[in-house]
């Protein structure tokens, strides 16, 4: 069974950083492609960062030199640091794993207030 459990997430002031960590089991982890997304509410699910298994990063502009992606492959994590953070960022954040099939965690909620 795959799972893919989120955390890290919390409530944090505008400027404050915060690093989400995503657990996977039941998939060989290292040849994933990873990725983070983020639903606001009222919007839908976007695409925000992702690392292939040959660790190569990419970044959506609404949070490029901002956030930091990457992954244990000893430790079958992956993490997303989130640094200046804005209200605007505010969603639940969510991971993903990618090969053939799909996978998704349940979340973690980020609440960033000014």
């Amino acid at each position: 069974q795959v799972q893919l459990g989120e955390s890290g997430g919390g409530l944090v002031r505008a400027g404050g950083s915060l690093r989400l960590s995503c657990a996977a089991s039941g998939i060989d982890f290292s040849i994933y492609t990873m990725a983070w997304y983020r639903q606001a509410p009222g919007k839908q699910r976007e695409w925000i960062a992702g690392i292939t298994s040959g660790d190569s990063a990419n970044y959506a502009a609404s949070v490029q030199g901002r956030a930091t992606i990457s992954r244990d492959n000893a430790k079958n994590t992956v993490y997303l640091q989130m640094n200046s953070l804005k209200p605007e960022d505010t969603a639940v954040y969510y991971c993903n794993a990618f090969r053939v099939l799909v996978y998704w965690g349940q979340g973690t909620q980020v609440t960033v207030f000014s």
